[in-house]
């Protein structure tokens, strides 16, 4: 069904291509927009163009000691008591991601024992038998295998220590075949050795258990890491094509720090034949973990800025062959240019107005904007959202991702058409929007209240996130597809905005519409209509019924009982 409403026109609170506006008042309605003359800029601009990276590197501050927590020193102790125990003279080092971490004085719960001369596998059997003789709990001990073909190369054992799961590896070092970055031949390597088949000098020293003491085998590591500078160990083209996730580990590493990535590493990174192995070496699944992180960290928006000045963006985010519409020239940065918005209206309206999982998704919507009525046909013919094969093929993440957003993109041309409403005092007449059917007998001043009802049930406690996205788009009149990232919009303007249809959403009492139960149900209704089994018909009155609960919130079983024997009987004479 098309419901039609009318409400008292006004001007957008937005700059557009040719005017600047401000906000005075009118009788009629909340706000009245006027051009004025052009003011001095915002703080927030709005959309930002996808910018050339960084070229000076931060001055950062690193300990010059690390400093253990109380559980880091008791498991490090359990571990130099089993050399004890059994006699060994290994060395025992922490490696990668958490020296770096403890040197910059942050804390990290991601320990990775690395072993020289013993498997982690053999190690961690040693432990357990050490903890066993001393009466400890052993928590959990589990083996990850090798798999070379998706570039996993070390077999990794895990166990569980004061509550926290420690990673154990050896040393090693390769040999190669000249025509494959597979190894041909893998031994037990030396920590200097290993150190420079790491990913990044940042991530390759080591903090030694035995002697309490960091180790910079490269020369490079505690020096980079004080200029913020993402630098490879090896020459970076051999390092991304021996593990071409690296390209995307120094995109994230880089964009978190907000490190220099260094201009060699640029040119490897690139180059097509990283770009081709990286979409043919690496799962999808671990592409689309370190994808999660970037989204899900505090730079997500420089990140994806990084892999789109490195041309990796379709290989990251690869499409099926045919799809409609066609993409337009330049949309992997508009793409970025609608996250760049959106995080940065996150941050004018607070971030705690979203949950972590509300905020990850926002972002991941607005990122792939562009895309929300692009769509594609599978094996059978059937035409499914372009978003959905992003997410389930390209990045392999949970159906339920993609089911939240398409469900977002879908309701942002329902929130769109009801905005001007939901900010406007005038009178609700009738504009055209499909909403479906059932709706033929809502009173016209209850109208806008079940329209916003049933389209926030629709999408439950997501639906800021999808008024979020809407504000991007709002008005409905701009092309988006053009020049659009070359335009400034004001942020603040549609701050303003959200927070007005907020407060109007809330004043209806609206705010968590979606666990109100229905007053009457399948069985009622069946009994009312004298049905014997149900079908379209059941489920058509169970949306007039909901209608009609949400136009009469003081409603009673009783009146809308009532009201559905007189609207059937009606609807029964003039049929």
């Amino acid at each position: 069904m098309r419901i039609v409403l009318r409400a008292q026109p006004f001007v957008l609170p937005f700059q557009t291509f040719t005017s600047r506006i401000s906000i005075t008042k009118s009788s009629n309605s909340r706000n009245f927009y006027t051009p004025v003359k052009p003011k001095p800029k915002l703080r927030t601009q709005g959309f930002l163009r996808c910018r050339a990276m960084a070229t000076s590197a931060p001055v950062i501050q690193v300990k010059e000691k690390i400093e253990l927590t109380e559980i880091e020193r008791k498991i490090f102790d359990r571990l130099l008591a089993t050399l004890r125990h059994f006699g060994l003279t290994n060395q025992l080092r922490v490696a990668g991601g958490w020296v770096r971490d403890k040197l910059l004085g942050k804390e990290c719960y991601d320990i990775d024992i690395a072993l020289d001369n013993m498997l982690g596998s053999e190690f961690v059997e040693k432990v357990r038998e050490y903890l066993l003789s001393t009466g400890e709990q052993v928590q959990g001990v589990a083996v990850i295998p090798c798999n070379p073909e998706q570039s996993k190369h070390l077999e990794t054992a895990r166990m569980r220590l004061f509550d926290m799961w420690i990673d154990f590896v050896n040393l090693r070092c390769e040999e190669y075949s000249d025509d494959s970055r597979i190894p041909t031949k893998q031994k037990f390597g030396t920590a200097e050795e290993d150190a420079y088949r790491r990913d990044l000098t940042i991530n390759s020293m080591f903090y030694n258990i035995n002697t309490d003491s960091v180790e910079d085998f490269t020369k490079r590591g505690i020096a980079d890491l004080k200029s913020g500078k993402i630098v490879t160990p090896l020459p970076p083209k051999a390092t991304f094509l021996d593990d071409p996730l690296r390209v995307l580990r120094a995109i994230r590493f880089g964009a978190r720090f907000g490190f220099l990535l260094y201009e060699e590493l640029k040119e490897a990174a690139s180059c097509d034949e990283v770009k081709d192995a990286l979409a043919a070496k690496i799962s999808r699944e671990r592409i689309g973990v370190e994808i999660d992180l970037m989204i899900s960290g505090n730079q997500p928006v420089k990140a994806m800025m990084y892999i789109c000045d490195l041309m990796l963006f379709w290989t990251v985010f690869s499409l099926p062959p045919k799809f409609e519409p066609t993409k337009s020239e330049g949309c992997d940065r508009l793409c970025i240019a609608y996250l760049d918005a959106t995080w940065n209206l996150i941050q004018l309206i607070g971030g705690s107005t979203y949950t972590d999982e509300q905020r990850r998704l926002s972002l991941y919507a607005a990122l792939f904007l562009p895309f929300r009525k692009t769509i594609y046909k599978d094996s059978k013919a059937k035409k499914i959202p372009i978003v959905n094969y992003i997410f389930r093929e390209s990045l392999k993440r949970k159906a339920s991702d993609a089911e939240t957003v398409v469900n977002l993109h879908s309701a942002l041309d329902k929130f769109l058409s009801l905005i001007p409403f939901l900010v406007s005092d005038g009178d609700i007449q009738l504009i055209e929007v499909d909403w479906g059917k059932g709706l033929d007998d809502v009173p016209l001043t209850s109208k806008l209240r079940v329209l916003t009802g049933l389209l926030l049930r629709e999408i439950k406690d997501f639906w800021r996130v999808a008024l979020l996205l809407s504000m991007l788009l709002y008005p409905t009149d701009v092309d988006c597809n053009e020049d659009f990232p070359k335009q400034h919009f004001q942020l603040d303007k549609r701050s303003d905005l959200f927070q007005a249809v907020e407060s109007a959403i809330t004043k209806l009492g609206l705010e968590n519409v979606w666990d109100v139960k229905p007053l009457v149900n399948g069985k009622d209704i069946m009994s009312v209509l004298q049905l014997k089994a149900g079908g379209p018909l059941i489920r058509e009155w169970q949306q007039k019924l909901l209608a009609w609960q949400l136009a009469h919130p003081n409603g009673t079983v009783e009146e809308c009982i009532d009201w559905m024997r007189q609207t059937h009987s009606k609807r029964a004479k003039t049929e």
